[in-house]
């Protein structure tokens, strides 16, 4: 079924995998107009931003006549989707398996081979990533939930997609986090592959009281960004934390529960949303060696209305939030918009909101967002995870099993 919508966007771009780096150069600013926020509902805390358009910036709308198709409502619980080289879409599904589906919506048959997952609570199968060369190794890597010893972590396998497309073959864990714990709660994660051919993943904090404090633990990978080889060896150029006992596969720490990643091919830098408790979601630009400050510092309170710690949103060698909700949309998957058809979109970062029920368009010039708008609001679904195909249209999975496409009209 079609539907119209009309919408707006921003700069120049387009998306690649890219190894994190500074841009030293500013883009030239776009002046747009904004309206009132999209937020109406009142916050949570009192606490202030520590910048101006940190929060609740201004609302955009797309002017590009826009239209959403329903491909596919026959997805159980989907998680991570990604493109494939020939516009075909592969999708991962929480229980524990991977799916290929057509650019018509026709979902194929589970492909085999994939291990064991986890699948209690938050856990499953999580975000997967398409070797930038899968035209000549037809590699998957994904992320997922696993029992070990002493309880459950986030696991990375990757695997090569058989000819045939029924299996994964040489299927191989690559990376296992450290600190199991009994927790269903915060494992993340997705997964990203850069320029220099190593992966990017996100890990959650595991949500415990007991495990919180590990984000900020350079020792343990819960609450981290972290970067290694397709072979799962720490990656070469990773930070060094001076910390005693560092894991050299550390990327970033202080973290809650990250579950969007996404490289933006300009500047090549790492952006990464991340779950806040009773409001303070965050969109974080993700730099190498960089404390991003879970739980010292939070713009959001316990569900009980308590504080968090002392009750502090800034602390001196801890990242601030490039942007912040509160109430929380419950951001997850994410992707930036690099395609020709909507120029107001390019460089646009369009983000899957589960309890906003809705996907997030945030107009961000110089690392700064200047704009947002709510899209696809009326469908009241929990959006997972938003990718671009290669035809230059989104593509967005929700929890009750749809998959949408969201194209000019």
């Amino acid at each position: 079924m079609n539907y119209s919508l009309i919408f707006l966007l921003s700069m120049p771009f387009f998306l690649a995998c890219a190894k994190p780096k500074e841009n030293k150069v500013p883009a030239p600013e776009v002046v747009i107009e904004t309206g009132p926020p999209v937020e109406k509902n009142p916050a949570n805390t009192t606490y202030k931003p520590a910048f101006s358009g940190q929060t609740r910036i201004g609302s955009i709308q797309t002017t590009t006549p826009i239209q959403f198709t329903v491909l596919s409502s026959a997805l159980k619980s989907p998680w991570g989707i990604a493109g494939l080289p020939d516009g075909r879409l592969m999708v991962t599904e929480k229980a524990g398996t991977i799916r290929i589906v057509t650019k018509e919506g026709v979902v194929g048959s589970s492909v085999t081979g994939i291990p064991a997952v986890n699948s209690n609570g938050q856990g499953g199968l999580l975000g997967l990533c398409v070797d930038p060369n899968f035209g000549s190794n037809r590699m998957i890597y994904w992320a997922f939930s696993e029992n070990v010893a002493g309880g459950s972590v986030t696991s990375v396998a990757k695997g090569k997609l058989s000819v045939d497309e029924k299996s994964f073959e040489n299927v191989t864990v690559i990376y296992r986090g450290k600190d199991a714990y009994s927790s269903s709660l915060h494992f993340g994660a997705r997964i990203v592959v850069d320029l220099t051919g190593n992966l990017l993943i996100c890990i959650g904090e595991r949500s415990s009281l007991e495990t919180r404090p590990f984000a900020q633990s350079v020792g343990s990978s819960l609450g981290k960004v972290i970067r290694i080889t397709k072979d799962g060896a720490p990656a070469p150029g990773n930070p060094v934390f001076s910390e005693a006992g560092a894991l050299p596969e550390l990327f970033s720490i202080g973290h809650r529960n990250p579950q969007g990643l996404a490289v933006h091919p300009i500047t090549k830098e790492v952006w990464l949303s991340e779950f806040g408790p009773k409001g303070g979601d965050e969109i974080n630009l993700v730099r190498g060696g960089k404390n991003y400050g879970w739980p010292t510092i939070t713009y959001g309170i316990e569900y009980s209305g308590q504080t968090i710690g002392l009750g502090i949103q800034q602390k001196e060698g801890m990242e601030q939030p490039i942007y912040y909700w509160d109430p929380v949309v419950s951001p997850s998957g994410m992707t930036f918009y690099s395609g020709s058809k909507v120029p107001e979109w390019q460089n646009n970062l369009f983000i899957g909101a589960l309890s906003g029920t809705h996907i997030v368009r945030l107009f961000i010039q110089n690392n700064k967002v200047v704009g947002e708008e709510r899209l696809l609001s009326s469908e009241n679904q929990r959006f997972r995870d938003v990718t671009q195909g290669t035809d230059g249209a989104l593509y967005a999975v929700t929890d009750a099993g749809r998959l949408y496409k969201i194209d000019k009209k």
